[in-house]
């Protein structure tokens, strides 16, 4: 290095306020264009068919309408509609019913007698298994064509201006999680002195608050997202009781949760842990730290992998965890580089060390990101056609294209790196010497008032500090570092945002399945679907029913397990509690339990049942209607 110290630049003060507002209108501009060029969020499941089909004229009145879907969804009160030609309800079932057999999933509602000629719409609304809300609308004729009065419904569901605050606050949650985790990682693994560093406790509490406030908000507006639309109904208490007896208000519920553990973390960890001296004591609690700060951030992860995309589909036993470790690996290193950026703008005592440190976890992030990123894209889009052809698969590719380049201008900060290493021993060797002799004559001189002294102490501390900003801000590698890092967070806001967009889009598998009608399912290698019907008498008051099963596919290995139960008068029946067993008594293998969660009024299921060997099984079901009144059924079915 010279001996002048090269011009630094703007002020140290208008630099990290320049970044500050370029990072805060880019992310403007990437969420604004994102929410206007994208309509409602596409879902997993896909209208497959119906009966009659769109557009079809038919010669007498069908006594019922049948929808077909490609995989399971949760219907309630009106999800399906027929209107007439003035307008009039020509269907005689407030709720559909579940006509779903094997691997084919299909509701209706009966048709009143005697309906007149003329054109009917049918408009229909559900929640996908993944939770996002769809819903569609067509017409059919009975004798010839009419005039209607009906108006197709314009707003898809999920849409309107409930939609957009839904959407911002899921863009918003994921942002959340990213400074959370990624900046709690960053101080407990990389910068242990940043615990003290007033700027990272602000950046991983905000990311602590965004997370809250936007599970909050989606927990409010899951009830109008997925029904009618309007924010009246956020507050309807019924509304968010039946929000919460569902998989997704389950998982939000479950996040709250855990965000109350990870305020208990922050707490320690700026607090106790941040004023701890004793390394021995301190490194006991680090290890304490990173291990209960680890199950937590696997718990809130696990709440969008329980309820999104990899909660359905093929191999979902698998699918979940992957999911878990990318979006940890994705806190790990876009939450760990908005920490890096924010200790080189905001901080001066951020060292070489540290750096170094966090470009080795960014380079494990990036092997976890590459190797699970396979696997989802192999299992969201299955084939060349759906990564070209879909929105899904197109949004994939530009995700790819952003990591590409997130990672050409990390290179650059790895070089900028090593160049700070020798920088950064020649500055701190300069700094030891100076204090020493500018502190000499300010102990001599000690003022007899205590709060005079204070005083001063605190000036010289700001002094001091000003002082070592100041030589750090002059050195070009710390600068050159400070800008690659700017570009790097720059990019994964981008980044960030077309990954919560891929979350909220229809698989390309399941796109192109629908389009051809064929249901999102694996292929069964041996066996097939099994149907079982079984009646049942707890003996109580309304304890009378049946219970109707599908295992799918069938055979060996994982399957999906869907029960429902229907009362005596044949509509879907709640129960208290509902279990099943398998076993297989030629092998003397189980009883193997089997509890089921709930999806809607009278349907259970159960994802990646494991059956480990072909053969005739007994299923026993445990039905209980009351607090007394229970009884177990049985059947045999031949599975594999």
């Amino acid at each position: 290095m010279s001996a002048t110290a090269p011009y630094a630049g703007p002020s140290p003060i208008r630099r990290p306020l320049a970044a500050a507002a370029l990072l805060a209108a880019l992310v403007s501009l990437v969420f604004g264009l994102l929410l206007a060029g994208a309509g409602p969020a596409s879902a997993h499941a896909a209208l497959t068919g119906s009966d009659p089909a769109d557009g079809a004229v038919v010669d007498t009145a069908p006594k019922e309408v049948t929808l077909s879907f490609s995989e399971a969804i949760a219907v309630g009160d009106d999800s399906i509609r027929v209107l007439d030609p003035s307008g009039k309800r020509a269907d005689t079932d407030t709720e559909p019913k579940d006509l779903s057999e094997g691997s084919t999933v299909r509701y209706g509602v009966a048709l009143h007698s005697g309906l007149p000629d003329g054109t009917y719409t049918v408009a229909w609304q559900a929640i996908s298994a993944d939770s996002h809300p769809i819903s569609g609308a067509f017409t059919f004729s009975i004798g010839a064509p009419s005039d209607t009065t009906v108006a197709l419904p314009s707003q898809e569901a999920g849409g309107g201006p409930v939609g957009v605050v839904y959407d911002i606050a899921r863009y918003a949650a994921y942002g959340g999680f990213v400074l959370l985790v990624g900046g709690s990682a960053f101080v407990l693994v990389c910068w242990r002195g940043g615990a003290t560093a007033l700027p990272m406790q602000r950046l991983v509490v905000r990311g602590w608050l965004t997370l809250t406030a936007a599970t909050l908000v989606m927990l409010l507006l899951r009830n109008p997202y997925t029904g009618s639309g309007k924010f009246a109904d956020a507050f309807d208490l019924a509304g968010l009781q039946s929000v919460l007896d569902t998989k997704p208000g389950a998982a939000l519920v479950s996040r709250l949760l855990l965000l109350g553990a990870a305020a208990l973390f922050i707490a320690v960890l700026f607090g106790t842990y941040a004023r701890r001296e004793d390394e021995r004591e301190k490194k006991d609690l680090t290890f304490g730290l990173a291990v209960g700060g680890g199950v937590v951030a696997t718990g809130i992860a696990a709440t969008w992998a329980m309820s999104e995309h990899a909660s359905t589909g093929i191999q979902a036993n698998i699918a979940m965890p992957v999911d878990v470790l990318h979006l940890l690996a994705v806190a790990a290193w876009l939450g760990g580089l908005a920490s890096l950026l924010v200790a080189l703008y905001r901080t001066p005592d951020i060292g070489s060390a540290a750096v170094r440190r966090f470009s080795a976890v960014a380079f494990g992030s990036v092997v976890v990101l590459a190797a699970t990123g396979i696997y989802q894209s192999w299992r969201q889009v299955g084939s060349w056609s759906a990564l070209t052809g879909t929105r899904y698969g197109q949004l994939l590719i530009l995700k790819v294209a952003l990591i590409a380049v997130l990672l050409a201008v990390a290179w650059f900060s790895r070089r900028w790196t090593g160049r700070l290493t020798d920088s950064a021993v020649a500055s701190e060797d300069a700094s030891e010497e100076e204090p020493e002799s500018e502190s000499e004559p300010e102990s001599v001189s000690a003022d007899p008032d205590p709060e005079r002294a204070a005083q001063l102490a605190r000036q010289r501390a700001a002094l001091t500090a000003t002082k070592k900003k100041r030589i750090r801000d002059s050195d070009p590698q710390r600068s050159g570092l400070r800008r690659s890092v700017l570009a790097e967070a720059a990019v994964a806001v981008v980044l960030l945002a077309v990954t919560t967009m891929l979350t909220s889009t229809e698989p390309g598998r399941t796109e192109e399945e629908a389009a051809s009608g064929t249901p999102s399912a694996s292929a069964p290698a041996a066996g097939g679907p099994v149907n079982l019907k079984m009646p049942f008498d707890t003996g109580g008051q309304n304890g009378k029913g049946t219970v109707r099963i599908d295992i799918e596919p069938g055979r060996t290995g994982s399957n999906d397990l869907h029960v429902w139960i229907d009362g005596s008068d044949g509509k879907p029946m709640d129960v208290p509690e509902l279990k099943l067993a398998l076993t297989l008594e030629s092998k003397d293998i189980g009883p193997l339990p089997v509890v089921p969660d709930r999806l809607a009024e009278g349907h259970w299921s159960a994802s990646a049942v494991q059956i480990p060997m072909a053969g005739d099984w007994k299923i026993d079901v445990t039905v209980r209607t009351s607090d007394i009144d229970q009884v177990t059924i049985d059947k045999n079915a031949k599975i594999g």
